[in-house]
């Protein structure tokens, strides 16, 4: 029986991250992965292959207003969705193929099948062909991430009623696309869909989208995606959801008790994700799972059973590519010895619609309701000469000081590069800057980057410069 120090279960961004830190710090390691490609679902059928069909949307969206930059350009402008989605696949391809070798070059050791524990020490391989290897480990980590939930009512078919994952595969465009969720995946998967010319509904159970944000984030984007022509039916409760050939009937229940039926030809289910356990037989190796399908840790991603440890999807917390890769780092740098730490207020979130949406910190709402005294000041994009150069007028940036001390509680923006751009906020709540710091930063002009510039001097009660 092989044995190692230690051995990864799941090869998604903790768990591939993870391997190559211990790896790396002296570790023989292992991971396992049950699929035939490295990367789990980010790299596979999550972030990767999204983003890059959200590239390849927004290209072709940008094409239909060369005109104003006076860039002509004739005859018909046309999608072609086959080859569209076959570069999102070479993408896909060739990332997933980039962490294989990563594997090689740390010397770890990759086995192919479904992982699941025999005991404490030991892990027993499940391959295709049903076989069965088992090897040991002095130290476990559970990276097994998560999959898409659903509501007990419906019943996704995988052709009509689908997921995040057969929506990254379609063979045509849809005439009418009923997204059940205004979260991150359906939004941004509905606006792939929207500019190649589908008709786009969103239903949402809460009063707003992307709920868990500052609620001026969501006001700002839904006011933005309704002038590109979405649709949305927010405080819906949806009631039923049912196939009749190519037609898929959404039914949903208003705040007001009132019923309202939706017809499209697919509708993505878009509810969230759960943590993906099934078949890990933790109860074997002393693994608490917890009621809600999490696996519990202490502090230092530590489960019940002292030498197995479990990040990413799979615990608590925000369901992060980058939270999962921190998670990885941190237990493979505690196993060294070491003393790591991680705040997990400061992990950014992002949504990767267009114009982007990103926040570190507390929200508006948050403050409030902890009664912290707080003073916000904001900078709208349209004031920018770099985004009337591009534009990229949309949106705005908001930052949230403690009315007493200046220090930067919260950042919150919408526009372009805002995914980039929320490492400079990330940066700066790291060393607890203020707001002052922030706006005496040199900024490059022009860029986007002076939105958070200007919102800081808003922030700290001096007038911003610009507006």
């Amino acid at each position: 029986m092989s044995s190692f120090d230690v051995v990864v279960i799941g090869s998604g961004p903790g768990g591939y991250v993870a391997a190559i830190r211990c790896a790396q710090l002296g570790m023989k390691t292992a991971i396992i992965e049950k699929y035939s490609t490295l990367g789990g679902t980010c790299l596979n059928v999550g972030c990767i292959p999204s983003k890059a069909l959200l590239a390849s949307s927004h290209h072709y969206e940008e094409l239909q207003h060369f005109a104003d930059h006076g860039i002509e350009v004739s005859g018909d402008v046309k999608v072609n969705l086959e080859k569209m989605i076959a570069r999102k696949q070479a993408v896909v391809d060739q990332t997933a193929g980039g962490v294989k070798f990563l594997m090689d070059k740390n010397k770890i050791t990759v086995f192919e099948g479904v992982g699941s524990f025999e005991n404490a020490t030991t892990v027993a391989i499940t391959k295709a062909d049903g076989s069965v290897e088992k090897i040991e480990a002095k130290n476990t980590i559970i990276a097994t991430g998560s999959k898409p939930s659903s509501l007990p009512f419906i019943k996704i078919d995988k052709e009509r009623i689908i997921t995040s994952t057969e929506a990254l595969k379609l063979t045509e465009v849809p005439k009418h696309l009923v997204v059940i969720g205004g979260g991150v995946i359906g939004l941004e998967l509905g606006q792939v869909y929207l500019r190649l010319g589908a008709q786009v509904s969103v239903v949402e159970f809460m009063d707003r989208i992307i709920p868990g944000m500052d609620g001026a984030l969501s006001k700002e984007l839904t006011k933005v995606l309704k002038k590109q022509g979405m649709k949305f039916y927010t405080s819906h409760k949806v009631q039923a959801v049912e196939r009749a050939g190519d037609t898929v009937t959404v039914k949903a229940e208003n705040a007001k008790g009132e019923i309202i039926t939706l017809e499209g030809d697919y509708s993505l289910i878009s509810v969230g994700r759960r943590p993906y356990t099934d078949g890990l037989n933790a109860d074997k190796a002393g693994v608490k799972i917890s009621d809600r399908g999490q696996v519990e840790v202490n502090d230092h991603l530590q489960t019940t059973a002292s030498n197995i440890f479990a990040i990413g999807d799979v615990v608590r917390g925000v369901m992060l590519a980058h939270k999962a890769e921190e998670e990885g780092v941190i237990v493979a740098e505690y196993l060294a010895g070491q003393k790591p730490h991680i705040d997990y207020n400061l992990i950014p979130g992002v949504v990767y619609t267009w114009p982007e949406v990103a926040a570190v910190g507390k929200t508006e709402e948050q403050l409030k309701e902890a009664g912290v005294d707080f003073k916000s000041g904001s900078f709208p994009f349209k004031a920018l000469g770099r985004a009337r150069a591009s534009s990229d007028i949309e949106g705005f940036v908001k930052i949230l000081a403690d009315a007493k001390t200046d220090e930067v509680l919260g950042i919150h923006m919408i526009g372009a590069r805002a995914a980039d751009l929320i490492a400079e906020a990330v940066t700066a709540m790291e060393f607890r800057a203020s707001a002052e710091d922030i706006s005496r930063m040199s900024h490059a002009h022009p860029t986007f980057a002076e939105a958070i510039k200007e919102a800081a001097l808003d922030a700290t009660g001096k007038r911003a410069l610009h507006i």
